[in-house]
């Protein structure tokens, strides 16, 4: 079962969502909320999933609630104003749909949400690393990525950026780098930058500061030299 709260300032939209919320077989509501400050003690409270919120409500809006999460379960914005579709899309949310909800797409939305929570868990179940593989989110889709196909990733200020075999340019996805990097099977890559996680099979060579991938140079920072000195059995940086 997939553990939900609902989020929304108006009895009635609340009431809806309860009661669309009931009809899903595989969600269990756990807490209903009139606005974002509930829903933060629903948080501390239970072990929650899925979050369906509304954009506009009062003292906090939906998107700046979701913004202050450090954990963040998955998110389904559940609102009136279209105009907010790109800022809910930068924040990952699993979709966006618009009020008047009708059932079929509120259907629709959940089935997203219910796919992506068994893919993260068969992730987390799968203790070997033969399905080479895991899921990202891009364009509110999950997008397949091999694991054989990363060179190396680049963590920004609110991205990561995937270099791939497969593709010219790198693919931009909305996840910290600690995230990534739980998801990659640790014996294939290695991080040696805060910024930066390299796939060993893509080191060319290793000088004293710097790890190579053919002409591109990568830091290695102070902290991680001792993981690069394990790679080569040697004490040279």
């Amino acid at each position: 079962m997939i553990k939900c709260i609902a989020v929304d300032d108006e009895p009635l939209a609340l009431s809806l969502l309860e009661d669309y919320i009931s009809k899903i077989s595989f969600l269990q509501l756990v807490a209903k909320c009139s606005d974002a400050f509930e829903a933060q003690k629903a948080l501390q409270q239970h072990d929650v999933d899925l979050i369906f919120i509304d954009i506009q409500m009062p003292g906090l809006t939906g998107l700046q609630f979701i913004q202050s999460l450090t954990s963040r379960p998955m998110v389904i914005l559940v609102t009136a104003y279209e105009k907010f579709a790109l800022e809910g899309f930068n924040l990952n949310v699993v979709d966006y749909v618009l009020k008047p909800v009708e059932l079929s797409r509120f259907m629709q939305a959940c089935n997203k949400a219910n796919e992506l929570y068994e893919l993260k868990n068969q992730q987390k179940n799968n203790t070997t690393p033969a399905a080479g593989y895991f899921f990202v989110n891009v364009d509110y889709s999950l997008l397949k990525v091999m694991f054989n196909d990363i060179i190396w990733i680049e963590g920004l200020r609110d991205y990561v950026k995937l270099h791939l075999k497969s593709s010219s340019k790198p693919l931009m996805i909305r996840m910290t780098l600690k995230a990534v990097e739980d998801e990659l099977p640790p014996a294939n890559f290695i991080r040696i930058h805060r910024s930066f996680v390299v796939a060993v099979d893509s080191i060319t060579s290793i000088r004293k500061s710097s790890v190579f991938i053919g002409d591109i140079e990568l830091p290695v920072g102070d902290t991680y030299k001792e993981v690069i000195n394990q790679l080569t059995g040697k004490n040279s940086l």
